[in-house]
């Protein structure tokens, strides 16, 4: 536990020193990946630490003001760990198809309202418990969310995962179904001939500076074909390069699509056995053991360290970033 801890402090401390560093990452999108990485990491520091423990000694021994501070942080915090998955998914989804519209109005004040709505729904679901939070006399062994009141399991579960997931599937779906479409598109669309002259500098005649000239374009569906002549002292080269951009597109439209089934997958794989383990418990007390609520739990958390690794690895502008952060951190130690 404070190995995972410890990684997901680092992670995602490492993401936001990555943003922060590098220009070519201040964007809407990457502001947004980077607020997920401030609710992760406040995952890690206000939550983790104390969890793990509470897991180990199986008794409460910061009191109860600790107790209802440590709650909420932890509702708070998973909970707008989770809407951010939603809000970074919505954003895809608009960006992909309505690319030209949404363009104008993907701006760092629009990223900044979709963050504040996420932190408002999430502080509205860890608030309710407060109002009818009873003062014990006695001294307090244990701190769990009280789950008597029924209607605010419910509320709490559907608000915070099911209702999020259900989201989630049906954006990545359509982002999908949207990404094959243009794969398929640039696969049947041909490409375009392009032309160019450039004047050889050391022949004789020349002139200092080397001129270059776009003869333009013609339609070809052929595959891609380099071919250098030599007319005098011109050198003619004849590629397809549109195509070749069109092969570079697809090719990224395909290695997104694998990343969001691997973001979906990890993101349910981790939190689905909580909220099912939390819904059932209500109608079954029975069924309560702890030591299968605590692994579901950290499971749970397991999710704020997988966050940062899979939302960077699949970005080479991170992964640049990244590298160069490292480097200098190095260079200067």
């Amino acid at each position: 536990m404070a190995l995972i801890t410890l990684a997901t402090t680092l992670s995602n401390a490492f993401v936001i020193a990555t943003i922060y560093q590098s220009r070519k990452l201040h964007t809407p999108a990457n502001f947004l990946i980077a607020s997920l990485a401030v609710t992760d990491l406040l995952v890690s520091i206000l939550v983790m630490p104390i969890s793990a423990l509470y897991t180990v000694s199986q008794t409460w021994t910061l009191g109860q003001v600790m107790c209802d501070i440590w709650l909420s942080s932890d509702i708070t915090c998973c909970t707008a760990s989770i809407l951010h998955l939603c809000v970074i998914a919505l954003d895809r989804y608009w960006a992909i198809t309505d690319a030209v519209e949404y363009s104008k109005k993907r701006t760092p004040g629009r990223a900044a309202g979709m963050i504040a709505t996420a932190w408002v729904i999430a502080i509205s679901i860890s608030l309710p418990p407060f109002f009818w939070r009873q003062v014990k006399a006695e001294e307090v062994t244990s701190c769990n969310v009280n789950t008597d009141h029924i209607f605010y399991t419910i509320y709490s579960t559907f608000g915070a995962f099911y209702i999020p997931t259900l989201l989630l599937i049906a954006l990545y779906g359509r982002i999908y179904v949207e990404a094959r479409k243009r794969i398929l598109k640039q696969s049947h669309k041909p490409g375009k001939r392009l032309t160019s002259a450039h004047l050889i500098t050391n022949s004789p005649g020349s002139v200092a500076s080397s001129t270059s000239l776009n003869y333009g374009t013609t339609d070809s569906s052929s595959c891609d074909t380099t071919s250098p002549a030599s007319v005098g002292q011109v050198k003619v080269t004849v590629s397809d390069a549109l195509l070749e951009k069109k092969r570079i597109s697809a090719a990224r439209e395909r290695k997104a699509t694998k990343t969001l089934g691997v973001i979906l997958g990890a993101y349910i794989v981790c939190w689905l056995p909580f909220f099912i383990y939390t819904l059932l418990l209500p109608v079954c007390e029975s069924c309560f053991h702890a030591e299968l609520f605590d692994s579901f739990t950290w499971l749970g958390y397991l999710n704020s360290l997988i966050n940062p690794i899979i939302y960077t690895m699949s970005n080479e502008d991170f992964k640049q970033a990244f590298h160069k952060l490292t480097r200098f951190r190095c260079c200067r130690a």
